[in-house]
């Protein structure tokens, strides 16, 4: 019987993905949150030179980078239940000591310990999701943690606005120290993640262990016995055989030499280029600076909180829409959608500056561009990273291809500054819509359809064919 037609339990199935998942969700939040504590915190730590501004506001992606760096080691020796538990522990910590800091390098080290948690979870939650979803549906699901980190994103944005007290427009950096916002406010906005972050915790206990980490760590009777919760016996004793025709010939310690291999290292490379695109794309930017892009669109301090809980509202009504897109019209056609119409969106933003078009234009194009990449490069490219790398490197690989992402999103953060100076805003929002149009072009030369292929029956196709797209 084929394993993708054989009877699973789907309820079951949904029910470990949705804990798995959990680790985006608070990847989302972690990552967001501070934007929204950003003016309360720097005025009670007396943060003025922007050199200390920015490492407050990039320091827990250094904790992701190195996070994102073991997470494949974590993954082949620990397997992908335990190190999520890691994340979920380092998540808790992180939201307690945030909150509770008293000195600014007390704050930045709390900040370092999430961002290893987002490294970890990042990496680990959409690699297990993929691995223990059918084949049929695996877009789907792997797709499902696009959608909580999108749902963790809006919920920061929601916390931040209900928690912080209105703020005047001509509001003293000393007035905001001695407000609630600025002594007690930017705490609760950190503490708030300890809720969710407890919850992960102890559910992650209750879900198994990857099948095929089970199978390659020698302990093939108790994938069985997973794979038998999932689905009916057929389903259970076929993807068994699968897995283990996958590895069977590859039982050796995993090194970072295996990822060079002849028939790895373009699948590695496609799943890096892939990894540091999503970020080169530019919607980060986006993010990252709302505040300044909806005050140049003339709305005021108030006014632009609201309008960035307006983008985390799009982010997920289009998240929404791209789960079942997934599945039914396929990775590399949504890719391809994604990359072209950010680059003609991009382009409208650059000449909406350059004749000096402001207000409600720009801001529709923003919304614009980030509901393009909510229905597209924001999932899918966490769906091809988890299923694209052949199943022996599968852990490592995907560790390098976060790691690439992580790094590519700390050099975005940095550079739109400097490149916002240098070009302008119409310059760089032109070079991001030239980043995306060469996007398109290595998409549509490298990146093959993977809809509806088992991964066992994917490694064979992409070592086999390497790179080629029919």
């Amino acid at each position: 019987m084929n394993n993708a037609q054989a009877p699973v339990k789907m309820g079951y199935v949904w029910t470990i993905c949705l804990v798995a998942a959990c680790g985006g969700l608070l990847f989302g939040y972690d990552w967001v949150v501070i934007g929204g504590a950003k003016p309360f915190y720097e005025a009670y730590f007396a943060i003025t030179d922007p050199a200390q501004s920015g490492w407050a506001m990039s320091s827990a992606l250094a904790g992701c980078i190195f996070g994102a760096l073991v997470s494949g080691w974590c993954a082949d020796k620990f397997g992908r239940k335990l190190p999520l538990i890691l994340a979920a522990v380092l998540f808790s910590v992180s939201a307690w000591g945030t909150a509770m800091a008293t000195h600014f390098d007390m704050f930045v080290i709390y900040r370092i310990v999430g961002g290893v948690g987002i490294g970890l979870a990042s990496a680990l939650s959409p690699l297990y999701i993929a691995e223990v979803s059918p084949a049929t549906t695996r877009g789907r699901f792997v797709a499902v943690n696009q959608l909580t980190i999108v749902i963790g994103v809006l919920a920061a944005q929601l916390v931040n606005l209900l928690i912080a007290e209105p703020v005047a427009s001509d509001v003293t950096r000393q007035a905001i120290v001695e407000s609630w916002n600025g002594q007690m406010g930017w705490r609760w906005m950190f503490g708030a993640e300890l809720v969710p972050a407890l919850v992960f915790l102890l559910l992650m206990f209750l879900v198994p262990e990857s099948p095929r980490w089970l199978v390659k760590a020698g302990r093939s009777a108790q994938a069985l016995r997973m794979l038998e919760r999932m689905g009916s016996r057929e389903y259970a004793a076929q993807t068994l055989n699968d897995i283990e025709r996958t590895l069977q010939q590859d039982t050796q310690r995993v090194a970072f030499s295996s990822l060079l291999a002849p028939k790895v290292k373009p699948i590695i490379i496609i799943g890096v280029v892939l990894a540091v695109f999503q970020q080169w794309c530019g919607i980060n930017v986006i993010f990252n600076y709302a505040q300044e892009i909806f005050a140049s669109a003339g709305f005021d301090i108030n006014g632009t909180l609201k309008s960035i809980v307006a983008t985390g509202i799009i982010n997920l009504i289009f998240t929404l829409a791209a789960l079942p897109l997934v599945d039914k019209i396929g990775r590399r056609k949504l890719m391809l959608l994604g990359a072209a119409g950010l680059t003609v969106i991009y382009i409208l933003i650059a000449g909406a500056y350059a004749l000096g078009i402001m207000g409600w234009p720009v801001l529709l194009l923003v919304l614009a561009a980030i509901a393009i990449y909510a229905l597209t490069l924001a999932p899918v490219t966490w769906v091809l990273l988890a299923e694209i790398f052949p199943n022996r490197v599968r852990g490592l690989a995907m560790s390098v291809a976060t790691l690439a992402l992580w790094i590519a999103c700390f050099l975005l953060t940095y550079t739109f500054p400097l490149l916002n100076d240098g070009l302008g805003a119409a310059g760089s929002f032109l070079l991001y819509g030239v980043i995306c149009a060469l996007g398109y072009l290595f998409i549509l030369r490298t990146v093959p359809e993977t809809k509806g292929v088992t991964l066992e029956a994917l490694e064979i196709q992409l070592a086999g064919g390497a790179t080629n797209v029919k």
